[in-house]
């Protein structure tokens, strides 16, 4: 396996930096954009053309009207220009306009027949195609779709890192899950990629902690949500920033190299880390719920007139939990102290619940 980076990436002296807005929407808000955006620090401009929605009847793009716009962006500022293609004949008028890099998006990566329709379609290209990380966390459904775009000799390949889907409310738009992108970078370690923070944090604020995390792992570029007013952006206004909010994050964020043994330690260390805060954050987040469960328990019990305490369901949860745990390698008194405490937060709610008045009914 090849551990240098596919040349394609090489050519830039910068990380790649690929920015414009989600979704086009005139040729007026294109050039606009295009000229406000710093051609020192971005060097590729990306538009949404065909938008994929989730529901019907939403903005789902302007169309191959689009495509004229963006080849104008190309021709008057120098720019490569990005776009999403989900069919072939999205394939198709792509590259009649010239589009340089082309990303298959996160729903189409899931479905390996239209990852294999769109691959079919840009058979033999020497454009670059990246494909964003599927919806849901699957390392092997991410590989595969790049294994397919191989088998039709493309081979200006890279990857865009999203984020992932959850059912569970967080921080973050889509759970970064940094590990499954790293596990990528470890397999396929030739494979440039790219980090999404707009997608993954759905809101400006996290923006900058989001993409220096990423150059912390070494990524190999950015693709920023960019808007001349990104409060009316057609779609994903939370996450669209203004051209000059791009380059003082492009401007503040630190790049790290790994050309000598201290510097991999450092980011063996940060991969290891992180792995860490993940889990961390999956502990709370399900004691979170727990509680959330915890607090339902005591609504029946009060109504039922049933005591909190449960002398024979404590003494079923304890035992369980040590059981389990000495399984998994944890002490007996590692799991009895964490599970007393999580019983006693858990108590204390259900007798907030108990102790609650009940409101005055009304006659």
């Amino acid at each position: 396996m090849m551990n240098e980076k596919l040349n394609w990436i090489k050519s830039f002296e910068k990380p790649l930096t690929i920015a414009g807005p989600c979704s086009a929407e005139s040729e007026k808000q294109m050039m606009e954009t295009a000229e406000r955006i710093d051609k020192n620090y971005v060097q590729a401009f990306r538009a949404g053309i065909w938008k994929p929605r989730t529901k019907p009847n939403c903005f789902e793009g302007v169309g191959a009207i689009g495509l004229n716009w963006l080849k104008k962006v190309k021709d008057e500022f120098q720019f490569k220009i990005a776009t999403e293609v989900a069919t072939a004949n999205h394939v198709k008028l792509a590259l009649e306009y010239d589009v340089d890099f082309l990303w298959i998006g996160a729903r189409s990566t899931a479905n390996p027949f239209a990852v294999q329709e769109i691959a079919e379609a840009l058979k033999d290209t020497d454009k670059v195609v990246l494909v964003k990380n599927p919806v849901n966390p699957d390392l092997e459904l991410w590989i595969g779709a790049i294994e397919r775009l191989r088998q039709q000799n493309i081979q200006n390949l890279g990857v865009i890192h999203r984020g992932f889907s959850t059912y569970k409310k967080t921080k973050y738009r889509n759970n970064p899950q940094w590990q499954i992108a790293l596990d990528l970078m470890d397999k396929m370690p030739e494979i440039p990629i790219i980090c999404d923070p707009s997608h993954i944090c759905g809101n400006r604020e996290g923006l900058f902690d989001v993409a220096q995390q990423a150059y912390n792992f070494e990524y190999d570029g950015l693709m920023v949500e960019t808007h001349p007013n990104p409060d009316e952006a057609w779609s994903d206004a939370k996450q669209q920033i203004t051209p000059e909010r791009l380059l003082e994050i492009l401007q503040k964020l630190e790049l790290r190299k790994s050309d000598d043994e201290d510097a991999m330690y450092h980011l063996n260390l940060a991969r290891l880390r992180n792995e860490i805060d993940e889990n961390d954050q999956n502990i709370l987040e399900n004691i979170a719920q727990r509680m959330l469960i915890s607090t339902q328990i005591g609504e029946l019990k009060k109504e039922h007139n049933v005591a909190v305490f449960q002398p024979e369901r404590w003494k079923q949860i304890r035992e369980n939990a040590v059981t389990q745990g000495g399984k998994l390698g944890l002490s007996a008194e590692f799991i009895d102290k964490l599970v007393r405490a999580i019983h006693q937060e858990s108590i204390l709610h259900q007798n907030l619940i108990m102790n609650k008045e009940n409101p005055i009914k009304s006659e």
